[in-house]
């Protein structure tokens, strides 16, 4: 078993920042690699980046290249979100997660097993 805890989210306005941080515990020995994701009520849940936890590869969603970075903050299963130039379509609850094996794509969402609860970011205009 793994147990995801996500800090950070927050309210910012439209070209701001935000850092979100994501803190495994459990079996980290099983954990293969780990990814942020949003979800907007309505809308399905989408991996915006991933890595592994040698460091690397990581992957980014489209949308979010050259705006988020993610990475190793500490642990190789401490995770974190570096969110730049931060716009209205970035609003979304905001997921860590994690996968023991490999499966499919590192940005699917059926590839992650551990989810933690989310955190809330908004961006105002």
């Amino acid at each position: 078993q793994v147990h995801l805890v996500e800090s950070g989210g927050g309210s910012v306005q439209a070209g701001g920042s935000l850092r979100l941080s994501c803190v495994a515990s459990g079996n980290l020995g099983s954990i293969r690699y780990m990814a942020w994701a949003r979800q907007v009520p309505g809308n399905e849940r989408e991996v915006v980046a991933s890595i592994y936890v040698t460091g690397t590869p990581t992957r980014y969603l489209d949308s979010v290249r050259g705006r988020f970075t993610i990475s190793q903050d500490g642990k190789q299963t401490t995770i974190a979100l570096q969110m730049n130039d931060l716009n209205l379509e970035d609003t979304a609850e905001y997921f860590c997660a994690a996968a023991t094996q490999y499966r499919g794509s590192a940005l699917s969402p059926e590839s992650y097993e551990y989810w933690g609860q989310g955190t809330q970011v908004t961006v105002s205009s």
